[in-house]
């Protein structure tokens, strides 16, 4: 065959598997964790959702072109996920690398009372990179052992490393500072540590880009975005088929506890929120 025939016919492949993909239906699926995060194809970046069900399982939930920056291709992504039966009236647990704009989308879909947990690895990424290199490993166990501790002693002991932090490197304070709240969901949640361990970061997600980059990784020149989200639905749905079920698994009963424990004194769950008007 010559080349160009195996380049139209995986075109035409990864075209339908692009819509397949989004064409997939959720109202069966009871899916209290989201997973957000994006990923560069050549010079395009693709955001992509993981769902994790009441039992484990790993579900990829939809792709668009476009920034983890870009309020508007964040909310549009939620909004489709709305349309195809990820609706909102149930609290859900978020996990997302920082971005403002991935943490104003889920708001402006999804409601304000969702817990939204901030990647640590992200966030102990950024902190250090403003810091020279023989300060990292300090600040870094520092950031370490207060994530272990209950929230409120753990947000203490940053705060003082964040003042300690202003005097001579105020960048990494205004780092550490920004969303350090919500990189302790997890523990106000009263959750197992493997569930924990699981939760703290968008490891679940970048394992999935990992599976997209090693059927991806030839490719060197990317046309356009719509080549992009092609071979990224492609390589996600075959990604897909190896996906186990999440570490700490056994445990997310108390998750779906305490996410429904709001829900069930309120007796009924929320209005829904016109997602219409939220794509418009």
């Amino acid at each position: 065959m010559s080349k160009s025939a195996v380049s139209r016919e995986f075109q035409e492949a990864s075209a339908e598997a692009l819509k397949a993909l989004c064409e997939r239906r959720f109202e069966e699926l009871d899916l209290p964790i989201i997973y957000l995060d994006g990923k560069h194809f050549g010079g395009h970046q693709v955001i992509c959702a993981v769902g994790v069900d009441g039992q484990g399982r790993k579900h990829v939930l939809g792709i668009t072109e476009g920034a983890t920056e870009n309020a508007v291709v964040v909310k549009e992504l939620l909004a489709d996920l709305v349309a195809r039966g990820v609706k909102p009236g149930r609290k859900r647990l978020f996990v997302i690398d920082g971005s403002k704009a991935l943490r104003a989308g889920i708001d402006a879909v999804y409601g304000e009372d969702n817990p939204v947990q901030r990647c640590r690895n992200h966030k102990r990424q950024n902190v250090l990179g403003y810091l020279p290199q023989e300060l990292q490993g300090q600040v870094g166990r520092a950031l370490s052992a207060a994530w272990k501790l209950a929230p409120e002693a753990g947000l203490a002991r940053l705060r003082t490393q964040i003042e300690w932090l202003e005097k001579s490197h105020p960048k990494a304070a205004a780092s550490l500072q920004e969303g350090l709240e919500e990189t302790f969901t997890i523990n106000r949640l009263g959750l197992s540590p493997a569930l924990r361990t699981c939760l703290a970061t968008t490891n679940l997600i970048e394992s999935v880009h990992s599976g997209m980059e090693g059927r991806t990784g030839r490719v060197t020149r990317w046309r356009n975005g719509e080549m992009a989200l092609r071979w990224a639905a492609a390589a996600a749905l075959e990604t897909e088929r190896n996906f186990r079920k999440i570490m700490g698994h056994e445990d997310l009963w108390m998750l779906l506890a305490a996410l429904d424990e709001d829900r069930l004194l309120r007796k009924e769950p929320p209005e829904p929120i016109d997602t219409g008007r939220v794509a418009a």
